[in-house]
């Protein structure tokens, strides 16, 4: 029987609650679900938040009792914010962490390069946003809990999938034993060291890297910026790397590279702790000050991935899926594109609006999204902890150089996590304007944001569903347009119609947004009245015209939805 920690977390800042695992002896009739998914982290529950959204049932499964213990992931990307306001927990997030835009690279006591991410007046999100991982589950699981359609079952643990065709038969222990749990599909969202993905041995492709990296989060007064702090090849730790990170309940979080050949046992006796955090502190100009230990951890850099995501009715997303390093702020922030991508994508398939034929896009789309991310991080990696004597001798070279030569300096940008565009998606249209554009958003992109009043953004607005941005200032859309979205909307559909200029309600549309500066149509690179772009329900545009008529945005469903062309019948005119 499967016995979870049921002892509190030890933490100097958050308090840990204990649930009450979920017991098959109190759920007699076990029914079949359309989806479960395994794993109760970030990816897994905005996972389940998502098919929520989309009116779809789920079960998360997870073999703990609380949440993750440490702050783990703790930067998360404008994107990532703006996928957590689709699941409802980006203000909690907001309010509690810690934004910031810059990052800074030191070298032998000298800033040699200072980072700014890109921040104007129409992101509602900053850059980046620093908050401990157990605060963003607690937010997550809050939502979860409160959501009718998700059934969360804390100390499940998930020890066998059988598959059929149609089924698959989840295996589940308990602390008063097993049961066996049928679902349609299972998501495996259970975590870098997947239980699921080994006993499927499934293998992943890429490069894991030999050197070691300590994370120490300790709690300490320091009255510096929450801005990144990277120090390259110090005194005390030389030919290596030290990231420093300010976190909320004042804990900063110490990562320094190992020396080849130390042991992560070695690493982690206290008085090499202590020597090494006291030496750095000393190199910043703070010897002395005081500090308490809440946690700390090894880690190595791994630059993984499977090349399919689907397998069978199993559905990898998250760390499952793919293992990322920490520079760039990868992990988490990929995993939520990640969950956001299937969730809609699944949960058109559980209600029959689109074929199969979606799951093996959200495979071909993130899969390459890791792809994308591993090519970049590979760099990063490289830089950070040089693999070979080769890579260490232009790394050592970019450090002496830059302490006066300013061109190689750039060399120190850590490329940090951005979202990908579905640039070649299946799901794109082929009969649009999009090569047309010289501004806005192009194909697979994710959505610019726009302020449209003090408090009120262009995303705001849209989500939950297929949103149609069609920029007019007449007093109606055309019925032709008319008659093509109520058909899908009979079809069950999720369409939403946002008119953009008009000052007005325009009849037709769900909503109607002024534009009478032109702000939205400059961001969008539209010009005139009758065009239009249609955003999937993750947001990332899958077609957009300069004129827009319903025998192309007809098409365009068509393909955004494979296999469902009766949706649409009989709707020309």
């Amino acid at each position: 029987m499967h016995q979870p920690i049921a002892q509190a977390r030890p933490s100097i800042y958050y308090r840990y609650q204990v649930f009450k695992p979920w017991l098959p002896s109190a759920h007699p009739g076990q029914q079949r679900h359309n989806v479960a998914i395994a794993g109760s982290g970030p990816a897994g529950m905005v996972a389940a938040l998502e098919l929520a959204r989309h009116g779809v049932a789920s079960v998360v499964l997870t073999s703990e009792l609380q949440f993750s213990q440490g702050s783990r992931a703790i930067v998360f990307t404008r994107r990532s914010m703006e996928i957590l306001q689709q699941v409802g927990t980006a203000d909690r997030m907001t309010e509690n962490g810690l934004p910031w835009r810059f990052g800074n690279s030191y070298y032998r006591g000298q800033r040699v390069f200072r980072m700014e991410a890109p921040h104007d007046p129409d992101d509602r999100f900053f850059p980046m946003l620093n908050i401990q991982q157990q605060y963003t589950e607690e937010y997550l699981y809050d939502a979860c809990a409160a959501n009718p359609l998700i059934d969360f079952r804390w100390g499940n643990k998930v020890v066998q999938v059988e598959q059929d065709a149609d089924v698959a038969h989840v295996t589940v222990d308990t602390p008063e034993g097993t049961y066996v749990l049928d679902t349609d599909w299972l998501v495996a969202a259970d975590g870098g060291r997947s239980d699921i993905r080994t006993a499927m041995k499934l293998q992943m492709e890429g490069a894991s890297y030999e050197g070691f990296f300590v994370i120490a989060d300790i709690r300490i007064d320091l009255p510096m910026p929450t801005e990144r702090l990277a120090y390259f090849d110090p005194e005390w730790n030389p030919g290596n790397t030290i990231l420093m990170h300010r976190e909320p309940h004042g804990i900063w979080r110490v990562d320094y590279q190992l020396p080849p050949g130390e042991t992560p046992e070695e690493a982690l006796k206290p008085e090499s702790l202590t020597t090494r955090i006291d030496a750095q502190l000393a190199m910043i100009g703070h010897a002395g000050t005081p500090w308490e230990m809440d946690w700390c951890s090894v880690y190595s850099a791994r630059t993984l991935t499977l090349p399919d995501y689907r397998h069978g009715r199993v559905l990898f997303t998250g760390d499952a899926a793919h293992l990322l390093p920490i520079f760039g702020v990868r992990g988490a922030n990929t995993g939520f594109q990640d969950a956001q991508s299937l969730g809609w994508q699944l949960a058109c398939v559980v209600k029959g609006l689109g074929s199969e034929k979606l799951l093996a896009n959200y495979s071909a789309e993130r899969v390459g999204a890791a792809r994308e991310i591993i090519e970049e991080a590979g760099k990063s990696t490289r830089f950070m902890a040089p693999p070979s004597r080769g890579f260490r001798l232009l790394r050592d070279a970019v450090l002496s150089l830059s302490l006066t030569q300013a061109f190689v300096r750039p060399l120190y940008h850590w490329r940090t996590s951005r979202p990908h565009a579905y640039t070649h998606s299946m799901l794109n249209s082929t009969g649009d304007d999009n090569g047309l554009f010289t501004a806005g958003p192009a194909h697979g992109a994710p959505p610019q944001n726009v302020r449209l009043a003090a408090d009120d953004f262009l995303l705001d607005h849209i989500g939950g569903g297929f949103d149609l941005l069609y920029f007019t200032e007449q007093a109606a859309i055309p019925e032709v347009l008319q008659a093509v979205v109520n058909a899908a909307r009979v079809r069950g559909v999720p369409l939403q119609v946002i008119a953009v200029g008009a000052a007005q309600p325009v009849a037709g549309a769900d909503t109607t947004l002024a534009d009478a500066d032109g702000h939205v149509r400059q961001r969008y690179g539209v010009q005139a009245g009758g065009a239009a772009y249609l955003l999937r329900p993750d947001q990332h545009v899958c077609a957009r015209w300069l004129t827009l008529d319903a025998t192309r945005l007809q098409a365009a469903l068509q393909t955004a939805l494979p296999e469902v062309r009766k949706a649409f019948d009989d709707t020309r005119q």
